[in-house]
């Protein structure tokens, strides 16, 4: 992949924050595909989606996943990649997550490892669920929390378990917490000297410092991911009026640096060729 190229992923609710954290959380279908138009008008090439149940707490549910991706197909065409979640937030087990990701069919979705594997001894079922991805030309995107989830996930591919050359994975700075503040030396972990590599690999983070973290990362050859999810506040501090501000805020950085953002057909030719 060109270095020069980076790819924008946009997380505009995740399955935490609710509207008291800021009145524009996008929840519906509709909201969903109205920040997901704004924020292809700023830069992003992909739009990672969690969907809600009626009283707005965290769900994975086809139905509510094809609704969500119908709207955002309604608006945007296909200008944006559509990222489902399979993330557990403590309410489902593996098993109930890959079947949901099986029913639903979606075009990518995210994985995080330390969900899917637990305390060990899960390794063949996960195998089995990437064997099914890449058989459906489904665009993984493994989470990462920390250089032992790299290391452990970089274990599996030695063993053959991962159906693609390479895999691509998402570098989380931090963790989900109310005070949490990432910094772009969270990064240096995963890129230390003999850690295992990844690729395409892109990184989200949290609070202020959000924009330096991914800016880093781009300039590092990596890809980036901002967004509601994690984090409220511009660079300077204030409060984004919408997911797009976050977007656009980054999308200057990167065009101020030389890179180019790439299109969601780019991000598919490359991670897919992964």
């Amino acid at each position: 992949m060109n270095n020069s190229s980076v790819a924008i992923a946009v997380a505009p609710n995740g399955g935490r924050k609710t509207r008291a954290d800021h009145p524009a959380l996008p929840l519906t279908p509709v909201e969903l595909a109205a920040a997901a138009a704004e924020c292809l008008e700023a830069g992003a090439a992909m739009i990672h989606v969690h969907v809600r149940d009626a009283d707005a707490r965290h769900l994975l549910d086809p139905d509510a996943y094809r609704a969500a991706t119908a709207a955002i197909r309604d608006a945007v065409g296909d200008r944006l990649v559509v990222q489902i979640t399979s993330e557990a937030l403590g309410v489902y087990k593996p098993e109930e997550q890959m079947r949901v990701v099986r029913e639903t069919r979606p075009e990518a979705v995210s994985l995080a490892l330390r969900e899917y594997l637990g305390v060990g001894g899960e390794e063949k079922a996960f195998a089995d669920f990437l064997a099914w991805l890449a058989r459906e030309k489904a665009m993984p995107q493994v989470i990462l929390y920390d250089a032992e989830d790299a290391r452990r996930l970089d274990w599996l591919r030695s063993k053959g378990a991962l159906p693609w050359n390479d895999v691509p994975v998402l570098y989380v700075l931090g963790r989900y917490t109310k005070t949490q503040q990432s910094a772009p030396a969270d990064l240096l972990p995963f890129l230390a000297p003999g850690e295992p590599r990844f690729g395409p690999w892109m990184v989200c983070a949290f609070g202020r410092d959000e924009a330096a973290c991914v800016s880093t990362a781009a300039l590092l050859g990596g890809h980036v991911r901002v967004g509601f999810e994690n984090n409220l506040l511009l660079p300077d501090g204030s409060t984004a009026r919408t997911n797009a501000d976050l977007v656009g805020a980054v999308t200057a950085i990167i065009d101020a640096a030389g890179r180019r953002t790439m299109t969601a057909d780019e991000m598919r030719g490359a991670w897919l060729g992964s």
